[in-house]
């Protein structure tokens, strides 16, 4: 990342999706792993089919291997960066799409975190900025809150009301 930066740009966080997302991805072939299990010590070892039971299980393996990898490449390929400058979102393996928000442009930073999240310590970041076709979300953050404030703080410095100097109300003095 550091040779992403731009001149003068500091790195202030680099998140992935909290790991909530690879567990979510991964139900299905967990449950398809069981469903062999089953049907392995139940069925199929009742009635004895030939290298069928074998066939079964590594096809099962297999599959639920592939989806693990997939998943993983996936986790990896999303990530989030906040610098003293913007926001960066990155997403995609083959494809990859890459969002940029200039801190300065930044009108709003709201959260969401449902309970589970909340217990789990993850959430979504919607972020509003000028010029934008509506909120950009970022989905499964971990600390969003931490992240939000990070955000205002940078935000308001950028803009100068955190340098310690009173922000006039009126800067044209009108």
């Amino acid at each position: 990342m550091p040779s992403e930066l731009l001149p003068g740009e500091n790195l202030v966080l680099k998140a992935h999706q909290h790991w909530i997302v690879i567990v979510k991805s991964l139900v299905i072939p967990v449950v398809l792993l069981a469903v062999v299990a089953i049907l392995d010590f139940t069925y199929l070892s009742a009635h004895y089919v030939p290298n069928l039971r074998k066939f079964l299980s590594l096809a099962v393996i297999a599959v639920a291997g592939a989806w693990l990898i997939v998943v993983w490449i996936r986790w990896q390929s999303t990530a989030y960066t906040l610098t003293d400058q913007r926001i960066k979102i990155e997403a995609g393996v083959f494809g990859r799409s890459s969002k940029t928000i200039p801190i300065d442009r930044i009108q709003d930073c709201t959260t969401k975190q449902t309970l589970f999240g909340r217990m789990l310590g993850y959430g979504r970041v919607e972020v509003d900025a000028a010029g934008a076709q509506g909120a950009e979300v970022l989905d499964h953050l971990p600390s969003p809150s931490a992240f939000r404030d990070e955000v205002f703080m940078l935000s308001e410095r950028r803009r100068g009301g955190a340098s310690g100097a009173p922000v006039p109300a009126n800067p044209s003095g009108v």
